[in-house]
């Protein structure tokens, strides 16, 4: 099943509308939605359920506030509900030509080259303990930055695959249903489901990838995901999991 939307371009000066239990927050044109979001709840100026949203048009900026009721390490994983979201929106939106891959932690690839990712931040990195508040930050590219975007071809944007006439509020309204329903999946089902979505889509799966860890690069085969979304590798030196929690601490920036 998929939510319909006109794909066109909304009437300039649209607002979004966001389904219940998401209070959208409209940021100042060039202000990052994740760092407000992070700072307003930080300050105690945001309440739960906000998802903060960027009106610049050349890309998708969200960010959502959760409050989670686990620890730190059994919530995180909560970022992958948010990509397969993403996903779903893409899926229900874009020409049928147009796929979008996930890249462990945080990248989005469209068509094989990354072209967005999410970031998360936590009131506290400790894992073993419940944080008061974590949020969930989105980008995507919809138009190009370069100025000469086949000097990076392993970059991208919508506009670049096909998908120019996508507004950035349909992407954002047809986000914010999808991704709500794989929250309450989650919720309901608890994180296989939300897992095996995403692994679905996951870019070098059961082939050899190279990440990054504190200890350097590790390569292996990409077997899956652990029970709190950590990476499972095959290596040269035997089964290896890359924690998620570290991964997140160490990358956030998708581009990287």
């Amino acid at each position: 099943m998929t939510i319909g939307y006109d794909p066109e371009m909304a009437p300039v000066g649209t607002k979004p509308q966001f389904p219940p239990l998401l209070d959208g927050v409209e940021t100042a044109a060039g202000v990052d939605p994740f760092d407000k979001a992070v700072a307003d709840t930080q300050s105690g100026r945001a309440e739960i359920g906000n998802l903060y949203w960027s009106p610049d048009d050349d890309t998708l900026r969200a960010a959502i506030v959760f409050e989670p009721e686990e620890t730190l390490e059994d919530a995180v994983p909560i970022l992958f509900a948010v990509a397969n979201g993403l996903n779903d929106c893409i899926g229900a939106l874009a020409p049928p030509e147009v796929g979008l891959q996930h890249v462990w932690p945080v990248g989005t690839k469209i068509n094989g080259a990354l072209g967005g990712g999410f970031r998360v931040q936590a009131s506290s990195w400790n894992g073993g303990a419940v944080p008061e508040w974590l949020v969930v930050g989105l980008e995507l590219a919809i138009t190009s930055s370069a100025d000469d975007p086949g000097r990076r071809p392993d970059i991208t944007a919508l506009a670049e695959e096909g998908c120019g006439h996508l507004s950035r509020i349909r992407l954002l309204e047809s986000w914010s249903r999808h991704t709500l329903v794989w929250i309450n999946r989650w919720g309901d089902d608890g994180f296989r489901p939300i897992f095996e979505a995403w692994l679905a889509r996951a870019d070098g799966r059961g082939g050899d990838v190279t990440v990054q860890t504190d200890d350097g690069p590790v390569s292996g085969t990409f077997l899956g995901l652990d029970e709190h979304g950590g990476l499972l590798l095959k290596t040269a030196d035997g089964p290896r999991t890359v924690s998620l929690l570290e991964a997140l601490q160490r990358q956030q920036d998708w581009k990287t």
